[in-house]
């Protein structure tokens, strides 16, 4: 992927920066070829990304970051909480004494300690787009800003063997049969929304029930959907029948040619490509992986769902969405997740943390070993994040003025702490970072000008980064 650059000055070749994003622009919608590509790279108008593909790490309910990499020691007990810290691989960084495997990999992570935004608490909105306005609920729209995954699809222009964007385990909010805004294409529309994973998860049927406070592992992968041939189909009859359809619709297409897809027509393809990729179809199956790769990951949902992520990558696609998800609707298996409104601490000791820690470090170590860490973006965050003060339950409440992110892998400087909060972890002290901003971060490391504008649902270009600001201080 490349980016457009420029000044506001014209240059050499008589292109301001505005033509050069609106060339930019062009390109995503067919319209800026080849040789215009190699003019403009002459000209030093672009660059190579950074980053080829990202994983995004996303735990829903609100992280307690000051209780994970943001500790506050010298604050009053009712503030620190009983956690202690330890040194990490970083000589002045420290971590949780519940991530012992995380702080062997501090040097390849950036700590952004000054997340914070006023767009309403479990607003997922912001993390995915940048957009950090407060909406009437908390449902998708259609009139909604896209995610950075569905731009991605957006940008990739013509049809690519692999979807370039995949969300597992769950659409956002299945956990609690409810669905929420953020991971979807919005005003660009549904044919760009991600592929997403179905989950059947469960927990260990000898241990106790789960409830409020306490939470169960949550077990399972996750699935493709609808991925079984009908009886007496083959591969091959399936290629067939899609090329009797593509010659159907060949006169339509030439007289509609500048007009998008249809969200039938994205989806239409979209499930041929599944029945019939083997890369796809391999990436999900566990039973050609090491079982103790498996085992390294954690055997957990979320542990599952992240070494998928890695296969994923390897087989091509360049955007991956792994949820941390609540499971109290559908299926009662986890009610709290990282929403530890209720033993904060206990669940965080026993639950959240051990499976964080076990499953980002073989994360880690795998593309480390790989060769993919040098071209993989790593992003781990949640919506909002947790109250300084514990309440009388022992758990913390929602809390936007002040959280935390990592940022790891390729085009970051690893070992680094971006931000401070105050004393208590409760407002920025220094360097305050939108989301938009982690977002924009996001689009530079792979190379996508955050300036780029896409035209909303009113044909009014927005910017894809809503504004947002590449954290360059964290970017090598």
């Amino acid at each position: 992927m490349l980016t457009m650059l420029g000044s506001p000055r014209r240059c050499c070749d008589g292109i301001t920066r505005r033509e050069t994003l609106k060339a930019g622009a062009l390109s995503a919608l067919g319209g800026f070829g080849l040789p215009q590509m190699l003019a403009a790279e002459e000209a030093g108008l672009v660059q190579k990304a950074k980053a080829k593909n990202v994983i995004f790490v996303f735990l829903l309910g609100g992280a307690a970051t000051q209780d994970m990499y943001d500790m506050k020691p010298e604050a009053p007990v009712e503030v620190r909480g009983e956690f202690k810290t330890i040194a990490t691989s970083v000589p002045g960084i420290e971590v949780c004494e519940h991530l012992p495997q995380f702080a062997q990999w501090a040097h390849r992570f950036a700590f952004i300690r000054s997340v914070n935004h006023k767009a309403g608490c479990h607003n997922c909105l912001p993390c995915y787009t940048g957009y950090d306005l407060t909406p009437p609920d908390q449902h998708p729209r259609d009139t909604d800003p896209p995610s950075v995954g569905s731009v991605l699809q957006y940008l990739s222009g013509a049809r690519v063997e692999l979807p370039q964007y995949v969300y597992m385990p769950n659409w956002l909010g299945w956990g609690q049969a409810f669905r929420r805004a953020g991971p979807y294409g919005g005003f660009l529309g549904k044919r760009f929304d991600a592929l997403t994973t179905e989950c059947q998860p469960y927990y260990d049927k000898d241990s106790f029930a789960p409830a409020a406070g306490n939470p169960q592992i949550v077990r399972g992968a996750p699935l493709l959907p609808s991925t079984s041939l009908q009886d007496g189909m083959t591969v091959d009859r399936l290629n067939s029948r899609r090329s009797l359809l593509e010659q159907i619709d060949e006169e339509r297409r030439r007289s509609e040619i500048l007009l998008p897809a249809s969200p039938f027509q994205r989806n239409q393809q979209q499930a041929f490509d599944i029945l019939t990729s083997s890369k796809m179809r391999t990436a999900f199956d566990l039973t050609q992986e090491n079982p103790k790769t498996i085992d390294r990951y954690g055997q957990t949902l979320f542990g599952n769902s992240t070494l998928i992520a890695r296969r994923l990558i390897e087989a091509g696609v360049r955007f991956v969405n792994v949820t941390w998800d609540l499971f109290w609707g559908p299926v009662n298996v986890d009610y709290d997740a990282w929403d530890t409104h209720t033993q904060n601490f206990k669940i965080l000791k026993q639950n959240k943390l051990p499976g964080f820690d076990q499953t980002m470090s073989a994360l880690m170590e795998d593309l480390d070993a790989r060769g993919l860490l040098e071209e993989t973006l790593i992003v781990v965050t949640s919506e909002m994040g947790r109250t300084p003060r514990i309440n009388a339950n022992a758990g913390r409440d929602h809390w936007t003025n002040c959280y935390g992110s990592l940022l790891a892998g390729a085009g970051i400087k690893g070992g680094t702490v971006y931000g401070s909060s105050d004393a208590q972890a409760g407002y920025v002290k220094d360097k305050p970072v939108r989301p938009a901003d982690l977002v924009a971060t996001i689009y530079q490391t792979l190379g996508i000008d955050p300036e780029l504008r896409v035209p909303d649902h009113t044909n009014r270009p927005v910017e894809i980064s809503q504004g947002g600001v590449p954290i360059s201080d964290v970017m090598t």
